[in-house]
């Protein structure tokens, strides 16, 4: 039986993203089509932190680009943060139990083919622009966002 998850990514908290990222991986290892749409902050998550484009840009979206996190490992915690050292202790934490970083949750649902869409909307009023985004996101609006939800057997929002 064909299953298939869906995720709005709407966070663009560290461990929220993670939790994303583990169910994502999770799924496709049980053989489950997964779409994950990222809206708004959850754009963060998968900008690419090596590409940063200012041309064509207004200077209120220049400056959002400058402020906000380039990539997964610049994502702040949702809680107990303390200006990066409550982050710092996670990742030690993490580091000690063997368990994978956020980029490389991100990697392996890359590599095993999760559906990555990222919102028309959000990504014009965020002022990104495409080529600042990893390859394998799809700019997509709410009407084929909702037709892929409607469609799946899960739909969780992070």
């Amino acid at each position: 039986m064909d299953k298939k998850m869906n995720l709005l990514v709407f966070s663009g908290d560290y461990d929220k993203a993670l939790a994303a990222l583990i169910l994502a991986n999770s799924a496709r290892e049980m053989d489950i089509e997964v779409s994950m749409f990222f809206a708004f902050w959850g754009l963060l998550l998968v900008r690419d932190p090596e590409k940063s484009i200012l041309d064509d840009k207004s200077l209120y979206e220049k400056l959002f680009g400058m402020m906000t996190p380039k990539g997964p490992e610049e994502l702040p915690l949702s809680n107990m943060n303390m200006s990066g050292m409550g982050k710092a202790m996670l990742k030690a934490m993490m580091k000690d139990d063997e368990t994978p970083s956020l980029t490389r949750f991100l990697q392996g649902a890359r590599k095993k083919g999760v559906n990555f869409y990222g919102c028309k909307l959000s990504v014009e009023v965020m002022g990104f622009k495409e080529e600042e985004l990893i390859p394998e996101l799809q700019i997509i609006d709410a009407k084929e966002y909702l037709k892929d939800a409607i469609s799946s057997d899960m739909q969780l929002f992070i």
